[in-house]
Parts: C-alpha cells; structure tokens; sequence
C-alpha cells in the first residue's frame, strides 16, 4: 500500500509518447472509472477551449472593421507612394530640365535691361543720378559681413540650412496672410532668398523690348503671385540650389535687388546713400540697406531719412536676436543711424539733371543702355543759392499757403547754366519744370529786343519818340489803343527813358518803326524760338517763351550780341572710357546784332536797374543790367538781369494762369533775382558791365522852331510812318 501511494502520476508527455513496445492500454483507459483527477483534467483541458469559443463570437464584429481599416490604408498607402514616387520623378525631372538650362554665376550678376546715367558737377563731384544704377559687382565674400548679415537676419535666416524651397516659412506667412484678412498668398509670400533670386531673374525669362510693351510692364509679369507661379518659381530655386553653391546664390541676389531711386544692387545703394562701398558699410549702414528690401521706393532714405532709420532699427533688432551684433553693437547702432552723403542729402539740382535727360542726346541719356558718366555746367554753390533765395522770399515775404511758384535760372554768358529751380519744391526728380517747360507770356521783359532792333538799324537810345495817345487799326480786329501801366502819358521821350519806365506806347512805336518782322528775327535769332505774335502786340510781350530761352536771349545781350543756346552736358563719357564721346565747350552761336548796338542795349537796361522799374534789383557795389516784365492781369511776372559775370532769370505765377495779386516783376521776382545774386557774387570782386554810353546829340545853331520841326532820325520815321498810314 505504502508503494502504490509514493507511486508517481505519470507525465502527460509519457502518454503521448509511449515508448517501443509497449502498447497503449486503450481498453483500461477507457473502462476506468472517471475520478477526481480525471474530471480535473478534463475540465482543464476544455477551459481554453470554451475561452477561445467566446473571444471569436465578442470581437468578431471589430475584426471586421479591423480589416477593413487595412484593407483601406493598404489601398491609400499604395496609392500615395505610387503618386508621390510619379510626383517626385516628375520634379526630379523638371528640376533637371531647369538646371540644364542655368547659366554660369558671372553672366547673372548684371540684369539690366538699361543703363544708368551718372552726373559730375563743374568740379566733378556727383550730384545726381539718373536709370538704373550698378555699382560693379560685389560678392557673398567681399561684401561687407554686417550687409550679409543684415540681409539674411532680414529676409531669410534659415537660408543656410534649406533647399530652396521654406515649407515652414510658407506655413508661416500663410498663417499670418489668412489672421490679417488676405488670402493665403497674398502680403507675405514666405519666399526664400533662393526663390526672390530666382523671381530677380524671371525664371530665366530675358527682357525682350519687342515682346514686352515696357520695362515696367515686364518686371510686374515677374512679380505676379499666381500658385501655378509659385510652384514654377520653387522648382526654379530648387535647381538653382543644385546648379550653385549657397553664396553664389547671395552674390545674384546682392547684385540684382532693386533698392529704391534707381540703384540695382547693394554696391550701386551704398554708393548713392552713402558714398561708400558695399564692402565698407557699418551696422547701421547695412541695416538701413536690407531695410530696403521689403519696399524699396517706400524706404528710400532719399525719400524720408527718418522713415528709413525706423526701417533700420527694426533691421538692427533681428540682427541682435540672430547673433550678429553684441548687444554693444546693436546699441551703437540705434544712437547712431545711418546718415545720407551730402551729395544724396543735397539731391541739388533735381530740375537740372531732369533737363539735362530731357536735352542730351536720347541713346546715351533717355534710353541709354550703357553706364554714361555727364560732367556738367552745374555749379552747386550757385545751386544752392538760388534754392535759399526762392526760399527766404516765399517765407518772408508771400502769404502762409499761397499757391503762387517760382522759377529761376542762373548762366554763364556763353549759355553754361550754373543753377536751375524749376519750383518751390526743390528736391524732386521727374517733377515739371517751370524753368524749361512752362510756356508764359513774357510781358515787357520781351522789349529789349524791340530796342536791340532798332539800335541795330542805327536808331540811338538818345533818340526820341512821343508817349501820346496811339491807336492802330488791326485788320480782322479793329482798333488797338495800347496804354501804359500806368494810364498816363509823358510826351516826348527818349528811347532809353522808354525802356527804363516800361513804356508801352513808345516800344509800339518802335517795333513799328524798326519793322515787326525786323523784331521777330532778332528775338528768333537770340533763341526766342515759339511762334512769336504777328501784330503790333507782339512789342508788349505778347508771345510765349520759357525762362531758360529768355534767360539765355538775355545772356546774348552780354556776350556782344551773338546768340547763345543754353547747355548743361560739357562732356559725356562710358563708364571705365577714358575718350570723351561728346564734348561741349561753349553755347554761343551766330551774330544777332552788332557789338556797339550790344553795349548800348546794356547802358539802357543798366538805367532800368539803376534809375528805373528794377530798382529792387540793385546790388550794393555791382552794375545790373536788366528789364522787368508784367503780363495782362499779373499773370506771369518776370525780371531778368545781368551782372559782368552772370545772367539770372526769375518768374513768378499760378500754374492755372490765376493772376497774382499786388505782384509786378519790379517787386518780388526782383526781390528773388536780388537774394539770389547777393548769394551768388558772395565773395566776389565786382566788375563793370561791358556797356557804352552813347554820344550826346549834336546840336547845330538854329531856330527852335526849325529844331522842332526837323526833329531827330527816329521821330521823323515815325511821322513817316503816321503818315503813310494815316495820309497826310
């Protein structure tokens, strides 16, 4: 008993595997009696059986979903890899063609479908600039490393860690487009350097003149912001990215962006606002140039300095977060912005550059395509007189938001003009110039040529004429009855008396004498060139002309009475040539009337300044020589003079012919001719005019009477005159 008790039950592995020869008890098997243990077994056994039985039937409705969920993602997954392999092929492939198509770095840097017009003053300093500038090529590497740094901190600071191609910062800019109202491409483009490059370029897209209706017309295609545009300008910049290293790729961007008054180019920028280098520039300086970037007319410090240095300090700000500047740095370069050139600051002769543009010849200044260098007549001392003087009239003497305008013109006596202001908005480019595009009537300053005629018939300014009541039938208009300014009526006067009080009678008379036609082709032929008026009208000033034309007419008067026309260009160049293309030495031309006849001219407008209605125009120390001049209604007033060394023209009206009110040429524009000569003879030694007096009238023994009755050469043209038309 004890035996069978320490028995041990067999392993179940045992009953699986019997061992050889020995056979399976199958009949005791199944004849014993089912005990505990048996029961246990077979309880145990059929547990997991029944556990396995109840998952199937709880789970079998999520098994199904389960694989349809596989099979669905199965079927996606495919699909998108699919799609995105074609996808990727294709880009691969477009990106290819593109890089294929890439030029070398070198013939990318310069894009200007025009060139720039660079101008010198007489001594050779620049003052202005005109096209589209391009300082020379500058590099990632010889840049200045705050400019690099500037402009990456400012447009693009991953630049140096992506492909071409920001998803974040397209993400980004989409984000804050659609939180400020736009569309999601709309403002903020979220555009890479690489990409703004590759718009620079076009896509590769030259400008073409015959395709394209203009420049400008071009350059916005460039600009456009369609999707299927963007998409073509990512795979642009991706191959790039392939084709160029990363600063090869800066180096494009640096010498193409457009950075406001016609600089193209960071080297052009500096050299304009700064007068530096590129490679020079400081922190704020280089702040102020990426500020440019994000709206180049906008920010041009040549527009609003202070606008710009705003711009700046935001620059100097990113520069600081990025790790560019110490925060000693960054400081230095908020106290201490960036300030413009003096020749960029002075933008000094704005309405002389434009009309020297408008003069030269087109091909080499309006449509230029290359870099022409223009040494002129400017003097910037005189400039800048002029523009002081037309000021301090304007503020001390003409009332607080007047809308009257003001014209000056200052030349040599060859015709070189020294100074221009086309109005009282001096710092412009581009703006109208009433100097040299406004056609007024000219009033009396148009009568010493009246008087030029008849001394050069040999008429003298001694001679007299009578200052009466006057009238003349004019066909097609009737009666004429000229009067003077002044409703009276002097009597018997000499020539020169006539011209010093303005008289309007006596200059009738003369032109009528002298002959009209004799008249128009000595005002014609001292540069008088409008159509001049065809009756007797045309003595009081009747025609149009400029003031640089009545200016220049004038300097005539001093030269000795040959013609001038009036220049600016004295000597044109290309960039990097030493051979002048063109050169101007001097504006004098042909004879108009003789030298004695010149000089008389000049004693009588001398009398006009001295004794007469341009008193105003007196200059402590200085002989003057000049005529004044008043349209009907004070529309336009004039005054026009002349010292040994300069001839200074001023006009004054309302751009809409409005008179002006209480304002002849004898008061403020004689006044503006005065501030500015005061400012221009500074300094200088006073020398006489070159003007001859003229002999005094012979007189004979003879009755008073007789002495009447015979009159002089003049008065008996003029009863001859009266007589051939009146009848005797």
């Amino acid at each position: 008993m004890t035996d069978s008790k320490r028995r041990k039950t067999p392993l179940v592995a045992d009953k699986r595997h019997p061992s050889k020869g020995r056979k399976p008890k199958a009949t005791k098997r199944t004849a014993k009696p089912a005990g505990k243990k048996a029961v246990a077994r077979k309880t145990s056994t059929r547990k997991p059986t029944r556990k396995k039985t109840r998952k199937k039937s709880a789970g079998g409705g999520g098994g199904i979903f389960r694989r349809m969920f596989r099979w669905l993602w199965r079927m996606i997954w495919g699909v998108t890899w699919r799609v995105g392999a074609v996808c990727a092929l294709l880009l691969a492939l477009a990106i290819g063609v593109v890089y294929t198509s890439l030029p070398d770095v070198d013939s990318l840097l310069d894009g200007r479908a025009r060139g720039s017009v660079t101008m010198l003053d007489r001594d050779g300093k620049v003052f202005a600039w005109r096209g589209d500038q391009f300082g020379g090529v500058i590099t990632a590497d010889t840049v200045s490393p705050h400019l690099k740094h500037a402009v990456i901190a400012t447009e693009d600071k991953r630049f140096y860690r992506h492909f071409g191609v920001s998803p974040r910062g397209v993400a980004s800019a989409v984000r804050i487009n659609l939180s400020e109202g736009r569309g999601p491409l709309s403002g903020h483009g979220g555009s890479t350097i690489t990409q703004q490059t590759a718009k620079l370029l076009c896509l590769g897209v030259p400008y073409d003149p015959a395709e394209w209706e203009s420049e400008a017309a071009y350059e916005s295609d460039c600009r456009q912001g369609s999707l299927w545009r963007k998409a073509k300008e990512a795979v642009y910049a991706m191959a790039m990215e392939v084709k160029y290293s990363k600063d090869e790729i800066l180096t494009i961007y640096l010498n193409r962006a457009f950075l406001g008054a016609g600089a193209r180019g960071f080297e052009a920028a500096s050299q304009r606002y700064f007068g530096i280098s590129a490679a020079e520039v400081s922190p704020s300086e280089a702040a102020m140039l990426a500020g440019l970037l994000v709206a180049p007319t906008r920010y041009a410090p040549t527009n609003n300095l202070q606008r710009s240095q705003d711009r700046a300090r935001l620059v100097v700000g990113l520069m600081e977060d990025q790790g560019y500047l110490s925060p000693a740095q960054a400081s230095e370069a908020r106290t201490r912005p960036a300030e413009l050139s003096e020749a960029a600051a002075a933008r000094a002769g704005g309405y002389f550059a434009d009309w020297v543009m408008a003069s030269g010849p087109e091909f080499f200044t309006r449509n230029t395509t290359e870099d022409v260098v223009i040494r002129t007549t400017l003097d910037q001392r005189l400039q800048k007189s002029a523009e002081e003087a037309l000021q301090y009239i304007f503020q001390e003497k003409v009332r607080e938001g007047s809308k009257a305008q003001a014209a000056i013109v200052v030349m040599s006596a060859d015709g070189a003009v020294r100074a221009m202001v086309g109005g009282r908005k001096t710092r412009v480019s581009g703006a109208f110039n009433r100097a040299t595009q406004a056609l007024r009537q000219t009033g009396s300053s148009f009568k010493p040529f009246v008087y030029a005629t008849a001394l050069e018939l040999g008429y003298s300014p001694l001679d007299t004429v009578v200052d009466e009541p006057y009238c003349i039938n004019i066909p097609g208009s009737g009666q004429w009855c000229p009067k003077n300014y002044t409703n009276k009526f002097y009597g018997r006067v000499t020539l020169a008396d006539a011209l010093k009080n303005s008289l309007n009678i006596p200059a009738v008379k003369v032109a009528e004498v002298a002959g009209l036609e004799n008249v128009r082709t000595v005002a014609s032929g001292f540069g008088i060139a409008n159509d001049l008026a065809e009756g007797p009208a045309l003595a009081l000033g009747a025609s149009e002309s400029t003031l640089i034309e009545m200016t220049g007419a004038y300097a005539g008067i001093l030269n000795g009475g040959s013609s001038v026309e009036p220049y600016g260009l004295t000597e044109l160049k290309l960039l990097g040539d030493q051979t002048p293309v063109m050169v101007t030495t001097t504006g004098i031309g042909e004879r108009v009337i003789n030298d004695k006849a010149a000089k008389q001219l000049t004693w009588m407008m001398e009398r006009v300044v001295s004794e007469g209605t341009g008193a105003r125009a007196q200059l402590p120390g200085w002989q003057v020589a000049g005529k004044t001049g008043t349209t009907q209604a004070a529309r336009d007033a004039w005054f026009i003079g002349f010292t040994a060394d300069y001839v200074a023209g001023v006009w004054m009206g309302y751009d809409d012919n409005t008179p002006l009110s209480g304002v002849t040429g004898g008061g403020l524009p004689a006044e503006i001719w005065k501030e500015t000569m005061l400012r221009v003879t500074e300094g200088m030694t006073p020398t006489p005019l070159p003007m001859l007096a003229p002999d005094p009238p012979v007189r004979t023994a003879q009755p008073r009477q007789q002495r009447r009755k015979q009159g002089n050469g003049f008065e008996n043209a003029i009863n001859n005159l009266l007589n051939n038309i009146f009848g005797n």
